[in-house]
């Protein structure tokens, strides 16, 4: 009955709906590819496919390194990504287009649409990334035989009220899932609190953690102790700078690697350091230490992931604008604790975890900004103790990766 009604609602509000999404920008082909019609010759059913679905940029980020490492364990297995916006559509081309035989849009989750969609695809198994949960889509898996889970699952406290408020239909909805893995013993309360199956639901750790460090390169600190501004944007530049020569007062053998997001910047960025009184070196003139410059200016193009190895404290930028901020793992996999501004929904969850350890911290503003980074210049033992909290919170959350792709190998 449930499918019944969804396909009568679809002939009602799929020319609305279709409009809606028309304005908001998508592309012709997007549309179609949400309306589950996909002009790939597809798959056959001889294949084995694995298909990955994370809906915008941070579930797509997350899913990065587990979509490479399958590629490279399952070399005959075909992949698909989906995702479900435009932005994590182009996030996910560029990132995993070569490791990928197809990417494109989730269908709609409509009885009809979701037919036409698993007709071409055809999965052996789907991975859902975090909290998307589409009764059509898992009702159609559940008739095929195709394996479906939740992972990296995540319910927030005000998403688990409002599914709480009707139990009795998500523990329907979630009988359907195969298995359900979550971030957390929070997370996993909560799908149980819905009525998930207790024995196929289990605690896999957060995906977003299983990252190694980068191969590193030639650079010489010195004996100086150096604050690395990664990832700035127009606005934080000024920011940065100004807490930086506040921190020099009282702390001489403090130097800046300064690393603007967009390299367009640069020009604009190296005006903003003079203004500010300071010497500084160009990462691009081949300068590979900081002797003879207070601030080296990081123009260079995929070094920022291994210079946080050369930091004593990492600002993300981002964040002190309405960007979202950006990935604080980089630094924290070093050992290297964080500071960001307020601004970090592109990463809420990971700060989450990074909070609660206490391995970095969120300021609103400036002066909050300085007052923590002056903190762990000036008290060794609150500063060691931090470390050490980033190190722990990677070993704690580790793990993941390797939980599913033993759960992709039995699945196949």
């Amino acid at each position: 009955m449930y499918q019944i009604l969804s396909n009568l609602l679809w002939k009602i509000i799929k020319p609305i709906g279709v409009n809606i999404v028309r304005k908001k920008g998508y592309p012709e082909d997007a549309i179609l590819r949400k309306c589950g019609e996909i002009s790939e010759s597809g798959f056959s059913k001889e294949d084995k496919v694995i298909m990955f679905h994370g809906v915008s940029v941070g579930e797509s980020l997350a899913l990065e390194n587990l979509v490479k490492t399958a590629r490279k364990e399952f070399p005959e297995t075909k992949i698909v990504m989906t995702t479900g916006t435009h932005t994590g559509q182009e996030l996910a081309k560029k990132k995993l287009g070569e490791y990928t035989d197809l990417i494109t849009y989730f269908p709609a989750d409509f009885p009809c649409v979701i037919q036409k969609f698993l007709d071409k695809i055809n999965p052996t198994t789907v991975f859902i990334a975090e909290t998307e949960i589409w009764p059509n889509f898992a009702m159609e898996c559940k008739k095929r035989g195709i394996n479906l889970y939740i992972i990296n699952g995540r319910i927030s406290d005000s998403t688990f009220k409002s599914y709480n408020a009707l139990k009795v239909i998500f523990k329907w909805f979630l009988s359907f899932y195969t298995g359900i893995f979550t971030q957390s013993e929070d997370d996993n309360k909560k799908f149980l609190a819905l009525g998930a199956n207790p024995q196929t639901t289990k605690v896999m750790n957060n995906l977003k953690f299983d990252i190694t460090k980068p191969e590193g390169i030639k650079f010489n600190k010195g004996y100086s102790r150096v604050l690395l501004a990664g990832s700035t944007h127009a606005g934080e530049d000024e920011i940065v700078l100004s807490v930086f020569k506040k921190l020099k007062e009282n702390h001489s053998d403090l130097k800046m690697i300064l690393a603007p997001r967009h390299l367009t910047r640069v020009e604009e960025v190296k005006k903003l350091v003079e203004e500010y009184g300071f010497s500084y070196a160009q990462r691009s003139s081949g300068k590979s230490d900081l002797e003879g410059c207070e601030v080296l200016l990081l123009d260079t193009l995929g070094e920022l992931g291994k210079m946080y190895e050369y930091s004593d404290i990492s600002f993300i930028g981002g964040s002190f604008n309405k960007t979202g901020g950006h990935n604080p793992l980089e630094s924290i996999v070093f050992e290297k604790p964080v500071i960001s501004g307020p601004s970090i929904h592109n990463f809420k969850d990971i700060y989450g975890i990074i909070k609660r350890a206490e391995a970095g911290f969120v300021v609103n503003t400036e002066q909050e900004f300085y007052e923590i980074a002056n903190k762990m210049l000036s008290d060794n033992e609150f500063y060691s103790q931090t470390v050490q909290k980033c190190e722990k919170v990677f070993q704690e959350q580790q793990g993941a990766l390797e939980f599913v792709i033993n759960v992709i190998r039995e699945s196949l």
